[in-house]
């Protein structure tokens, strides 16, 4: 079992750990964690620095609000991504309306306009990073490599059909980052909007 396969009763036991006070569930769940919520906030908001505060931003919720994660609703980690996403969109529209009050470039619609595009990379990279490691496999080989079906099967060690399979479903799970309450995205997941 790989560390992105988390049975939920380590996210229940975890999120016990965290109401008990335990520093080091903190420490465990960073671990585990910190750079799918880094590179979600990164996404969202294209800046090193402000997806750094995301971050220290997201896990302090988490040790401050422990029983914020309710285990029944769903697994921690798209608890902590729809946390992160509502934390980056929040600074997203906080800095995108500041600058629009001092006079800067754009308009209100060109503003939510940006937080729809970085809602919707932020949900198909969260979609990636969580897919099953042959779906995701498949679709690196043939999307980043260029590599054809059979090329990917062969890579794979997998007939061409489970290839187009996996290169199928993959993609289909992809398409639904445009949908805001689709099944497996961030926003709206697990209790943490």
């Amino acid at each position: 079992m790989t560390k992105r396969d988390v049975p939920p009763r380590w996210d229940h036991r975890m999120q016990q750990r965290l109401a008990r006070g335990e520093a080091a569930a903190l420490g465990e769940l960073y671990d585990r964690f910190a750079s799918l919520v880094h590179g979600l906030a990164h996404r969202v908001l294209g800046d090193e620095r402000a997806a750094d505060g995301i971050t220290r931003d997201v896990f302090a919720h988490v040790w401050q609000h422990p029983d914020a994660y309710d285990p029944q609703r769903g697994p921690l980690r798209t608890w902590l991504a729809a946390l992160t996403h509502r934390l980056a969109v929040q600074r997203l529209r906080t800095t995108g309306t500041a600058a629009l009050a001092r006079g800067g470039p754009g308009t209100t619609e060109d503003l939510e306009r940006t937080v729809r595009h970085a809602s919707v990379a932020a949900r198909a990279d969260y979609i990636v990073q969580s897919m099953p490691v042959p779906l995701r496999a498949a679709l690196e080989l043939a999307y980043f490599q260029r590599r054809d079906y059979h090329r990917t099967a062969l890579e794979l060690g997998v007939t061409d059909d489970e290839a187009r399979r996996r290169l199928r479903l993959g993609l289909q799970l992809l398409s639904t980052a445009h949908d805001a309450g689709a099944p497996g995205g961030p926003p709206g997941i697990g209790g943490a909007t």
